[in-house]
């Protein structure tokens, strides 16, 4: 049901000649990423040396990459951790965790359709469920009354004019 791999970025630039590389992080922060030994790429495991944030980017040397012809190759390359690294606070989940979830009706359970897509902005998440019609519905306890990754399930608390 779920990947073993978390795509969590993207190397988007060299960083000097040394072989950093700049890494755009898909995460709530970018800290996130400073603290794996083992980043995969192109489902390859590749040594962390050292990883810092630098104005919003996490700059990061890896083992074996060391000048800028080697770093400049990763460019584009999407960077993810193994699952069983990460540790999520309790009410947390992976958005890719998220969509294809079921949306039920929490009052009487009925179907309302799956999560589609989760947009990430800047108040809160909101969720895409889409079936019959479109809902967009704000990730948070008002409207969110269960999650259950594990049932593959959310239970939605639905207010006039959703």
């Amino acid at each position: 049901m779920t990947d073993k791999l978390l795509e969590t970025g993207i190397i988007v630039n060299t960083h000097g000649v040394r072989g950093e590389v700049r890494i755009q992080p898909w995460a709530d922060t970018p800290g996130f990423l400073t603290g794996f030994e083992l980043f995969y790429i192109d489902g390859a495991p590749i040594k962390v040396l050292s990883a810092r944030v630098h104005k919003g980017l996490v700059i990061a040397t890896l083992e074996g990459i060391d000048d800028i012809d080697s770093s400049i190759r990763l460019k584009n390359k999407v960077v993810s951790v193994a699952r069983e690294d990460v540790r999520l606070e309790e009410g947390r989940h992976f958005i890719a965790d998220l969509v294809g979830l079921r949306a039920l009706d929490a009052v009487d359970g009925g179907e309302l359709g799956i999560v589609a897509e989760v947009l990430t902005l800047p108040a809160n998440n909101v969720y895409v469920i889409r079936g019959a019609r479109e809902i967009l519905v704000p990730a948070v306890p008002e409207f969110i009354a269960e999650t259950n990754i594990d049932e593959g399930y959310i239970r939605i608390r639905i207010i006039d004019g959703m």
